[in-house]
């Protein structure tokens, strides 16, 4: 399909969704083959490294007939950015269908960002028996923000744990000081025998 034909066939599919989401579903929609996707991911397109996030893919047919996962043998795979097309998935979730806004029984999965960053969602997909539309594959780029991790916990807990860790390091034996005891401890023993000695011959 040549890019013009891809731009016309895009346009298309807009027009074709209801004016209320339509413009914000556009920078979300790609093509491919016969298959339009419209791409969501919560929270609000800002997923965060190490928590739950939900994402869907609203899929149509061309002429607008929405596509549920019943009719779809669809996989999904998540990839840290920048990778290598031969390497094994990071995260391969399982999808399950959903209904939401006026989509029904669509693809979804619910994926946990491992770390902050860039990530490719990459969707095929290919008729079941009875469903009439063309094998498609799919890639959206996410960026995961930081979570759960050291900045997000409160500052008494950095502090509880700093104190913890200055009072484990101030108990520890230091070798140096140990092996300095060693000698004062013998002066102080050879001149408490001097001093012994030097009274009884006093007396």
């Amino acid at each position: 399909m040549s890019r013009l034909a891809k731009r016309y066939l895009l346009l298309t599919w807009i027009l074709l969704l209801p004016p209320s989401i339509a413009p914000a579903a556009a920078h979300n929609i790609k093509v491919s083959s016969d298959v339009a996707a419209t791409f969501h991911i919560e929270p609000n397109h800002n997923p965060k490294a190490g928590e739950p996030s939900q994402a869907w893919f609203a899929l149509t047919h061309k002429g607008g007939t929405i596509i549920p996962l019943t009719q779809c043998d669809c996989k999904l795979a998540v990839r840290a950015e920048p990778h290598q097309k031969e390497k094994t998935p990071l995260l391969e979730p399982a999808l399950k269908p959903l209904s939401t806004e006026q989509y029904q029984g669509i693809p979804s999965a619910d994926i946990i960002f491992p770390k902050s960053g860039e990530y490719a969602l990459e969707i095929r997909g290919r008729p079941k028996a009875g469903a009439k539309f063309q094998p498609f594959k799919l890639s959206y780029t996410v960026t995961a923000v930081a979570g759960r991790s050291w900045n997000s916990q409160p500052s008494i807990d950095r502090d509880r744990q700093a104190v913890q860790k200055s009072k484990k390091s101030g108990n520890a034996p230091n070798p140096s000081s140990f092996f300095l005891a060693i000698p004062i401890a013998i002066l102080f023993g050879l001149g408490a025998l001097g001093v012994l000695q030097y009274l009884r011959k006093s007396k």
